[in-house]
């Protein structure tokens, strides 16, 4: 009897993740390594075969130019967004317990907002007829009401709403353990509150901002609803350009490749974002 309850231990906790995570992850991750070696053929269609074309066009300017603008676009935002979550999550963390729950509560109520619905709504914040451009033109700013979306702007706003409470999520629990002693130590030395939070909290949490930095361009990386509603096709992310090679351009290998290359650039800097977490665990500071 103990010998079967053993078994369905060893069942339920090693064997099972490990098929669940062989069928929706190592099966279709090899269909598609395989895919994407195939030889694309005329009408859109591909035959099996061991062929390099599809990885020797990442050398080409197209390729050069995709890359250019997602890593760029993921980099800016990723920055802009820690750079406002950070001193928020700061000043969240010193809130009354009950106002800390009620912020976290709304700041989880908007991860539960579709993609679709933050990318039209955005796209309507921003747009001519009803958007903030009106708001500035009556109040004098602008000469008449102007168009804000599709554009880099757009996308990159909407990026951030998007990005900035997985940002807060990720940063609270290091910034809510931080012992307020240490600033206030700082400004008994007679540091200014502003010189305290670049000297003493900033260097102290750089590996916490590091990860959700990690995180937030990871996340930016892999858009693929915002560009296409808020960007131009100058914008379109490295997902954008996968479906495009997929559907429109019928090319299967070429998107597989892609999307080879965003998985597993995904996956380490998940990984890196992993290893920082554990060295902060391990760092007696």
């Amino acid at each position: 009897m103990i010998a079967r309850q053993e078994r369905s231990a060893f069942w339920t906790q090693a064997l099972m993740p490990s098929a669940v995570l062989a069928v929706f992850f190592v099966v279709p991750f090899a269909i598609m390594l395989a895919v994407s070696f195939f030889e694309r053929v005329e009408g859109g269609l591909f035959e099996p075969s061991f062929d390099l074309a599809s990885y020797i066009r990442f050398l080409t300017p197209f390729f050069g130019g995709i890359l250019l603008v997602s890593i760029t676009l993921a980099a800016g935002t990723a920055a802009v967004v820690v750079a406002v979550a950070f001193p928020f999550t700061c000043f969240m963390s010193r809130m009354r317990r009950r106002t800390q729950s009620a912020v976290l509560v709304f700041i989880l109520s908007v991860l539960s907002l579709s993609e679709v619905i933050i990318g039209f709504a955005w796209s309507t914040l921003l747009s001519q007829t009803a958007g903030i451009g009106n708001l500035l033109a009556l109040l004098g700013l602008i000469e008449g009401p102007k168009a804000y979306a599709p554009g880099l702007l757009a996308l990159m706003l909407g990026l951030a709403y998007l990005g900035f409470p997985y940002a807060v999520l990720t940063m609270y629990p290091s910034v809510s353990r931080l012992d307020p002693e240490l600033t206030e130590a700082a400004r008994m030395s007679g540091a200014s509150p502003v010189r305290a939070f670049f000297s003493v909290t900033l260097p102290i949490m750089r590996r916490t901002i590091i990860g959700a930095l990690i995180l937030v361009f990871v996340f930016t990386l892999g858009a693929y609803l915002l560009p296409q509603v808020l960007g131009r096709p100058r914008h379109w992310t490295l997902p954008v350009h996968i479906t495009d090679q997929a559907i429109f351009q019928s090319n299967i290998p070429f998107a597989a490749a892609m999307a080879m290359f965003l998985l597993l650039v995904s996956l380490a800097l998940v990984g890196l974002a992993l290893a920082a977490g554990a060295d902060r665990k391990c760092d007696p500071a």
